[in-house]
């Protein structure tokens, strides 16, 4: 098949988002197919274009797959301020949409165009790209957006929640199928369709993955000497530092555990917060992101990994990072809403624990319960590859993207 591709992040850039494309991708790539990806210039990590691709709006690589062309996303360098992240995107998607469907470009006839989201606005861009080109649209969801925002309050605007719903619900209409991550996102998706569905919409899940073959338990020491850590028990966050996670938790934990060291690796919206709050806590300690390269390490240097999701967001947000900790063997503490998509996943894999989200309390327990017990410890961390060996091997996503991509898979 011949594939575009629009997603907002791609390898090298270091989004969550771009990893989970970049292995879609590669999956593709290796059951024969020709990919063209239109993604933005890499700029992820310090929230502005890298030094290194700065001096062009676009810039088009050809490769022996097909091509790979970056645009500029037009990052705010402010992520709080909503105003001028959505400018941004509307820039980034009127790029992407000219790079991909512009006159004379990589190919007239495409099979499929597989858009990501966020950001929300390459729906409809993905659609028009997928008129333009003769192919069947795939819309993929990574997060529900505007629930997210909405329900915790980083959107309060009357008439831009309204407007965000209207657009949510005309691009999953517009969408030959729209993939989501886990049976919570496909009953929250279905129950926007559900009043003026269009015949021809049909909801896949799909769960993210890991590739184990390079995500694996490794020697976490050198990550510990660097940032003087010490070798007592670390509890960690590793991730995107934003309003959906109760960061708020591993503030609290530190200061009710001061023998325990409590780590925040990472960068975001909420990165001054958590940078005040390491200055007057001697045990709780900020690190910026990684390197993508050493994210084995900084994971393995943990004890116990907290994934924390704020009350009501379980149907909109699948934490991916929770593969990714059970690859490299460690155990972890959601919490988060019971019986979403990550607690019936810890429970199947026997690799955690899941606990009330916003709850100090409750993490306090888990937390003291865990460390006490090494045995259990050890127990959760090693199910945990194997459990992702089993059900999260980027080949079988990859196999099922190109099921729903050529339309063999519907749901």
């Amino acid at each position: 098949m011949k594939i575009v591709v629009l997603c907002p992040h791609f390898a090298p850039d270091t989004a969550p988002t771009g990893t989970v494309m970049t292995g879609i991708v590669e999956g593709l790539v290796d059951r024969g197919h020709e990919i063209h990806v239109v993604t933005s210039l890499p700029w992820y990590r310090d929230h502005q274009v890298e030094e290194e691709w700065t001096g062009r709006l676009t810039r088009t690589e050809t490769t022996g797959w097909g091509s790979v062309t970056r645009v500029h996303p037009f990052p705010s360098g402010d992520k709080r301020n909503l105003f001028k992240r959505a400018l941004g995107f509307v820039g980034f998607t009127a790029l992407v949409g000219f790079s991909a469907a512009r006159p004379g470009g990589w190919f007239r006839k495409v099979d499929a165009v597989l858009a990501m989201s966020p950001p929300l606005t390459l729906g409809l861009t993905g659609w028009l790209v997928a008129k333009l080109r003769r192919g069947r649209f795939v819309f993929n969801i990574q997060d529900v957006f505007p629930d997210a925002a909405v329900r915790t309050g980083a959107i309060t605007n009357s008439a831009v929640i309204r407007a965000a719903y209207r657009l949510e619900r005309l691009s999953y209409n517009c969408a030959d199928v729209v993939t989501v991550l886990s049976d919570d996102l496909a009953d929250n998706v279905n129950a926007k369709l559900e009043s003026r569905r269009s015949a021809r919409t049909d909801i896949v899940v799909i769960p993210n993955f890991v590739d184990i073959n390079w995500l694996n338990p490794a020697d976490g020491s050198s990550y510990r000497n660097e940032f003087c850590l010490g070798d007592g028990p670390i509890v960690m966050y590793a991730g995107n530092l934003g309003y959906s996670q109760s960061l708020d938790l591993m503030i609290g934990l530190a200061e009710k555990r001061p023998e325990v060291n409590i780590v925040i690796n990472g960068d975001g919206a909420m990165r001054d917060v958590i940078a005040d709050a390491a200055e007057r806590i001697a045990n709780l300690h900020h690190v910026g992101y990684q390197p993508a390269e050493r994210l084995p390490e900084v994971l393995s240097a943990a004890d116990i990994h907290v994934v924390p999701l704020r009350a009501g967001l379980g149907s909109v947000s699948v934490p991916s990072k929770t593969y990714s900790i059970l690859a490299v063997g460690k155990p972890v503490i959601a919490a988060i809403d019971e019986g979403s998509a990550v607690a019936r996943l810890l429970a199947d894999a026997n690799a955690g624990v899941s606990i009330p989200p916003d709850n100090i309390g409750a993490l306090l327990d888990a937390v003291d319960a865990l460390l006490s017990d090494r045995e259990r410890c050890e127990e959760f961390g090693a199910n945990g590859p194997r459990w992702v060996a089993d059900h999260a091997s980027p080949a079988a996503a990859a196999q099922a993207y190109e099921r729903v991509l050529a339309g063999e898979q519907t749901g």
